[in-house]
């Protein structure tokens, strides 16, 4: 992907013509798992995981229609206008005038509802692949904006925190929606350990309970938790992030949805996690650490927890993607 280069929102009137020789074309990309928010930074933070991602087939057909197939049991639709991925192709045919449409195979490996950019992973998937095929003629936040379709599907909310990490690698501020204003953040060595317990939570649900007012005192914490969190990212200061994790308006609220997480962010930060929290709307949870060793030990106590607890889980320990949605083929 190019670096961000335009600002504002693209218009279906500024039409743009793929190279026509592309017709027929396939392209595979691997789409990353995000972690959104960060803990303290509410739809204007996220970061890209290495693992999990999904596996996405994209071919250009010469038909102004979206034709979807899963390879997963995850029974998600296959109508279009009821995808993810196929709301941000239906709105990628839309630019074009309807001269083209696309035929995509999903292979997902991140679970729907697991708070790690499931639903983000489909659509800046298509979004980047349909870019390739069409001789990359849209700019990164042209991309990402089509991607945001799919998450006004998937949550009700256009929102880009786990949309422009995944798009874009790294760890992302949102500085703005509209116009839109995205920054790419530095992104420090840092392992991550996740542990998705088997439950749902809904993006929308979990929207649906948070306080729609807050107190001053508390909003003059989280921007400090904000502003220390983003600068420990740009001095690569490690400990100035760990003490940054705190979330004092969106993780009370949304933690009772959560079985043990109170006892798993204080057992992992006894192990020697950075932080965390969290991860985008949950269930899911997310922890930082130094080295890999540390994040090992992290893990064991995240399993630890929902053994003794009863409750199914996965577990991944990995790193930061730098790369993004990354073409394969």
């Amino acid at each position: 992907m190019e670096p961000i280069k335009e600002k504002g929102k693209f218009t279906n009137s500024e039409t743009k013509v793929p190279h026509t020789g592309d017709l027929g074309g396939s392209v595979k990309v691997h789409s990353p798992g995000t972690v959104a928010n960060l803990v303290c930074g509410f739809d204007i933070l996220g970061m890209a995981l290495k693992e999990p991602y999904d596996i996405m087939e994209l071919t250009l057909i010469d038909e102004p229609k979206v034709i979807i197939h899963n390879k997963d049991n995850f029974n998600l639709p296959t109508e279009p206008e009821k995808n993810v991925a196929g709301v941000v192709l239906l709105s990628i045919i839309e630019s074009m005038d309807n001269k083209i449409g696309f035929e995509i195979i999903i292979d997902k490996h991140i679970k729907p509802g697991s708070g790690i950019g499931s639903s983000a992973a489909s659509a800046a998937g298509a979004a980047v692949a349909a870019n390739h095929l069409l001789g990359n003629i849209f700019s990164s936040d042209e991309v990402a904006q089509f991607a945001m379709n799919g998450e006004k599907l998937a949550s009700g909310v256009k929102h880009a925190d786990n949309i422009a990490p995944c798009i874009l690698g790294g760890v992302s501020l949102i500085r703005s929606i509209h116009p839109l204003d995205i920054i790419p953040l530095s992104s420090p060595d840092l392992f991550v350990t996740i542990v998705h317990p088997q439950i749902e939570v809904r993006t929308s649900d979990a929207r649906q309970i948070l306080r729609q007012q807050v107190l001053l005192k508390d909003a003059i914490k989280q921007w400090g938790n904000i502003a220390g969190l983003v600068t420990g990212f740009l001095k690569n200061d490690v400990d100035l992030i760990g003490r940054s994790l705190e979330d004092v308006i969106i993780e009370p609220v949304r933690s009772i949805l959560i079985p043990g997480f109170d006892e798993v962010k204080n057992k992992c930060k006894e192990a020697g996690a950075l932080g965390g929290g969290i991860s985008g709307s949950g269930p899911s949870m997310f922890m930082l650490s130094k080295d890999k060793k540390t994040a090992e030990a992290v893990e064991t106590v995240m399993k630890e927890v929902y053994e003794r607890i009863g409750i199914d889980y996965n577990t991944y320990v990995t790193t930061i993607n730098k790369k993004g949605v990354e073409i394969m083929s």
